[in-house]
C-alpha cells in the first residue's frame, strides 16, 4: 500500500497470483480486502466484481490506466484476462480521485500488463482436474528484451477446460472453455524528454454450457454458447519539460469485440451477434512544485454496442459518449499532511446537464509508520442500456429479459471512506494492520423489479429507479512478514446494504429492502511458508458469508419463486512448489502441486434439467480441484 498519498492504493502482485494458483484475473481479485468476485450464471458462468458490497457496474476496470474494460467485457473479461498477462493489479476503493471516471463509485481496479524491465523469460503449464472428473489445462510463455532506449515484452497464454456437471443431470455447472491470448508491451525513449508506450493484446475465447456440448447449440435442450474475438491496445506519449517542472501526457486506447452467441431452450433458433468498440483519448498537463503536483486534463470516452437475437426480438444498438474536464492537486501541506482534491465536469450524451463531481482525500501521519486517511467523493451512472445486469437468463421454463423504464434517470452517489493503518518494521520482520470504514449513499439507484410475462412465457424484468439506498461497513486487514520465512496477509469485511423501500423482484413473494446476492461478511487469507531454500508452501482461502439469493420456479421440484439463504462457505487451497536451480542460478525449474477448494465447499442444490433457473448459483466458482505445474524461467 502506498503510504505517502491520501488516496490509498493496494497492490495485487503477480507473485500473489502465482502463490494462490489464480489462473486469471477473476480468481486473483478475491485475494484483496473488500473485493469479491461472484459467478452469476450456472450455464455460462459469467462473473462480476463487487467492491465494498456494490455490484460490478459501480466499479471502474482499467487496462494499463485506461477505462476500456467496458460493460460487455465485464461479463466474461475477468476470466478471459490470464494471470500470465498481468504484472500487477492496483486497487483503489471509494471515490477519492478525480482522475478516474465519475462512475468509479465503488473503486477502481487497474490491470497493468507485463512490464519490459530486464532480459528474462518464463514458460510453463498447469494441469488441473476438477474432482478428478474434468480436465483443465493451461499453458503460458513470456519473453522480455531490453535495449539502450527501448524494451519489449511478449506474452502468450492458452487454456482448455472441459465441461463439468456437478449434479449428474446432463447439464453443465462449469462450461467448456477454450481461451487463447497473445500480446506485447513496449516503450521507447528517443531522449530523456520523450517516452512512448505502446501495448496490444488479442483474446479469443469459446465457451459452451448446457447439454449436448459436442453438438451444435440449437440441437441442445438448453445451451449458452459464446465465441469472442477481442482486440485491446493503447498508446501513450509523454513529453517532459524539466525547466518548466512539468510534462504533458497524451493517450489513445481502444478495444474492439466481436461475439457470436446462442442462448436458447428446446432447439429454438436463438443465435445472435454482438459488435462493440470503445475509444478513450485524452491529454493531461502535470506541473510539479516542491510540495504540490497540479494536474489538468481533458478525457473522452466512447462506447458503441450492437447486440441482437432476432428470435427474441432482442436488440441493443447504443452509442454512449462522455467528455470530462478534470483538475486535481496532490499537495503535501506539511510533512505529516497530504491533501488530494479534485473536480470533474462530465458531459454524457444521455444527459442534458453537466455532471459536477468533487472528490477529496486527506492523509495525516501522527507518528512514524501510522497513517490516518479520509476521503469523500460524488459520482453518477447514466441510464445506459447495456450493463452487466442485462445478461439474458433462463428461468421459469423460458427466458428472462431486462427492459428499461421509460422515465429512467441517472443515479447519483456520495461516498465516504476513512482508515487507520499502522506497521511495525524491524531488522527481521514487519507486521501491521489497517481498519477501514466505508459509507455510500445512492440516490435514484437502478433496481430490477418484476414487470410481466410476454406472450411466449418469457419473464420481463424492468430496470427502474428505486428508493435511496445505503451501503456501509468496515474492513479489517492484517499483514506480517518474518525474515521472508513466513508471510501472512488477511482481510475480512463486514457490511450492510439496504434500500429505503422494498424491491419487488418477484411477482409471487414480497419484496425486501436488503440487497440480493450480497453477503454481510466475506474475506480472504494468504500464508506463505519457506521452510527450506527453494521449497515453498502456500496456503490461501476465502470466506463467503450467507446471503439471500433469488430462486425462480420452473425446475423440477421448484414450483414457485423462493428467496433462499445460502450457507457460509470456507474455501481453502494449498500449493507446494520446489525450485531447481540451473546454470549457476541464472535459470530455474519449478515443480508444483496442490489442491484448490480442499474441503469441497461448493453449492449442492443446483437446479436440474432444461428449465432450471440459470442465475440460481452462489458460493465458490468450482469444487475441489487437483493440479500439477511445471515452470521454466530465468535470465539470459
Amino acid at each position: 500500500m502506498k503510504n505517502s498519498s491520501a488516496i490509498a492504493v493496494s497492490t495485487l502482485s503477480s507473485k500473489t497470483l502465482e502463490n494462490t494458483q489464480s489462473l486469471n484475473l477473476a480468481e486473483g481479485l478475491n485475494f484483496q480486502p473488500g473485493l469479491r468476485v461472484e459467478v452469476n450464471c450456472q450455464t455460462c458462468n459469467y462473473t462480476q466484481l463487487r467492491i465494498n458490497g456494490l455490484g460490478g457496474a459501480y466499479s471502474q476496470l482499467l487496462i494499463n490506466n485506461r477505462p476500456i474494460f467496458n460493460s460487455l467485457m465485464g461479463l466474461y473479461g475477468l476470466e478471459q484476462v490470464s494471470s500470465d498477462m498481468i504484472e500487477k493489479v492496483e486497487v483503489t476503493k471509494g471515490g477519492g480521485s478525480a482522475l478516474f471516471g465519475s462512475n468509479a463509485i465503488a473503486g477502481t481496479v487497474n490491470v497493468i500488463t507485463k512490464e519490459p524491465k530486464k532480459d528474462q523469460f518464463a514458460f510453463g503449464t498447469v494441469g488441473g482436474f476438477t474432482t478428478l472428473e474434468s480436465s483443465d489445462l493451461s499453458y503460458y510463455g513470456n519473453f522480455t528484451k531490453t535495449f539502450e532506449k527501448a524494451a519489449v515484452s511478449l506474452f502468450a497464454t492458452g487454456r482448455n477446460r472441459a465441461p463439468y456437471d456437478h449434479n449428474n443431470d446432463g447439464f453443465t455447472e462449469i462450461p467448456k472453455a477454450d481461451n487463447y491470448s497473445i500480446g506485447f508491451k513496449t516503450h521507447l525513449k528517443p531522449s530523456n524528454k520523450h517516452k512512448i508506450n505502446f501495448d496490444f493484446f488479442k483474446i479469443y475465447e469459446y465457451r459452451r454450457g448446457g447439454n449436448k456440448i459436442n453438438e451444435q447449440a440449437h440441437l441442445s435442450d438448453q445451451a449458452e454458447e459464446r465465441k469472442h474475438d477481442i482486440y485491446v491496445g493503447g498508446l501513450d506519449y509523454t513529453i517532459r519539460f524539466p525547466n518548466l517542472k512539468s510534462n504533458i501526457n497524451t493517450y489513445l486506447a481502444g478495444q474492439y469485440t466481436q461475439r457470436a452467441h446462442y442462448t436458447g431452450i428446446d432447439g429454438v433458433d436463438a443465435y445472435g451477434d454482438t459488435r462493440n468498440h470503445s475509444l478513450n483519448a485524452g491529454i493531461f498537463w502535470n506541473y510539479y512544485m516542491k510540495a504540490n503536483t497540479l494536474s489538468f486534463g481533458v478525457d473522452y470516452l466512447m462506447d458503441d454496442v450492437f447486440d441482437q437475437i432476432p428470435f427474441y426480438n432482442y436488440l441493443i444498438d447504443q452509442n454512449t459518449q462522455q467528455i470530462g474536464i478534470i483538475g486535481q492537486t496532490d499537495w503535501d501541506i506539511i510533512e505529516k499532511v497530504n491533501l488530494v482534491a479534485g473536480l470533474r465536469l462530465d458531459k454524457h450524451n444521455f444527459l442534458d446537464k453537466i455532471m459536477v463531481n468533487p472528490r477529496i482525500g486527506l492523509l495525516y501521519k501522527p507518528i512514524p509508520n501510522m497513517q490516518l486517511r479520509g476521503s469523500f467523493g460524488t459520482g453518477y451512472r447514466a441510464p445506459q442500456a447495456f450493463d452487466t445486469d442485462l445478461h439474458i437468463a433462463f428461468s421459469g421454463g423460458g427466458i428472462s429479459f431486462i427492459e428499461l423504464s421509460d422515465d429512467l434517470v441517472e443515479e447519483k452517489s456520495r461516498s465516504f471512506t476513512t482508515s487507520l493503518s499502522w506497521d511495525r518494521p524491524s531488522n527481521t520482520s514487519i507486521y501491521g494492520f489497517t481498519i477501514e470504514g466505508f459509507y455510500t449513499n445512492l440516490s435514484d439507484p437502478f433496481i430490477l423489479e418484476y414487470k410481466e410475462f410476454d406472450e411466449n412465457g418469457n419473464s420481463i424484468m424492468e430496470k427502474r429507479n428505486g428508493s435511496d439506498s445505503k451501503v456501509y461497513g468496515f474492513t479489517l486487514e492484517g499483514r506480517m512478514n518474518y525474515n521472508y520465512l513466513v508471510e501472512l496477509n488477511f482481510g475480512i469485511t463486514f457490511q450492510k446494504s439496504r434500500y429505503a423501500d422494498p424491491v419487488q423482484w418477484s411477482s409471487e413473494i414480497e419484496g425486501i429492502r436488503g440487497y440480493l446476492r450480497t453477503p454481510e461478511k466475506y474475506g480472504f487469507y494468504t500464508l506463505s511458508i519457506n521452510p527450506l531454500d527453494h521449497l515453498h508452501i502456500n496456503l490461501s482461502g476465502t470466506i463467503t458469508g450467507s446471503m439471500k439469493v433469488p430462486h425462480y420456479g420452473g425446475a423440477p421440484g421448484v414450483d414457485g419463486d423462493r428467496l433462499e439463504v445460502s450457507p457460509l462457505f470456507w474455501n481453502s487451497n494449498i500449493k507446494i512448489s520446489q525450485d531447481i536451480m540451473i546454470n549457476k542460478g541464472k535459470q530455474e525449474l519449478e515443480l508444483s502441486a496442490g489442491i484448490q477448494n480442499i474441503w469441497n465447499a461448493y453449492q449442492n442444490d443446483f437446479d436440474t434439467g432444461r428449465y432450471r433457473d440459470s442465475n440460481y448459483v452462489y458460493g465458490p466458482a468450482r469444487p475441489r480441484t487437483y493440479f500439477l505445474g511445471l515452470k521454466f524461467s530465468g535470465i539470459y
